[in-house]
């Protein structure tokens, strides 16, 4: 008997485009948000030597966080220039005098084919960047025009309060 609860019945692995992107403890996800960059993160090794064994052992060193890109098609949502906006301002070219907006928890969920979160993400302590406010504009192109940020966080975890639904 599996210690963690598991979905036996699922074969099918969930698609990677059924998601939705949250800011914060906001309760509506962000808007028309099309693509996320995987979260990854990866450990130093420490490598070392004891007196009398003739191998060389490794040791858990620093974890590193790779940064996370957001990226979605330009709306009239002002999300991503308010938060791009508190790391720099153009009129004084540094952070905002209040910081409180510059760092924020993401939430992350992976969704099944009926729009049911089955996998959760936090994401910690997330900051912009990078903006890009447009793509390149191109009267010749049939394209939707795109912004995306850059996310630095300091780490990620999974969203234990999302249970997997059964399936009937």
């Amino acid at each position: 008997m599996p210690i963690f609860p598991v979905n036996t019945a699922r074969y099918d692995p969930y698609k990677s485009y059924r998601f939705l992107v949250y800011f914060g403890t906001s309760t509506t996800p962000v808007a028309a948000m099309s693509k996320v960059t995987a979260l990854k993160r990866s450990s130093d090794v420490i490598e070392y030597k004891e007196g009398g064994y003739n191998i060389i052992l490794k040791g858990l060193g620093r974890t590193k966080y790779d940064p996370i890109t957001l990226e979605r098609g330009v709306t009239q949502d002002q999300d991503f220039i308010t938060w791009a906006d508190a790391a720099q301002k153009l009129d004084s070219g540094h952070p905002t005098t209040s910081l409180a907006n510059l760092r924020r928890e993401i939430r992350l969920q992976l969704l099944n084919e009926e729009g049911q979160p089955v996998h959760g993400y936090i994401i910690h302590r997330c900051w912009v960047s990078e903006f890009q406010a447009l793509p390149d504009l191109d009267a010749g192109a049939n394209a939707i025009a795109l912004e995306h940020i850059k996310l630095e966080n300091e780490g990620w975890e999974v969203d234990a309060t999302i249970v997997e639904p059964k399936e009937t």
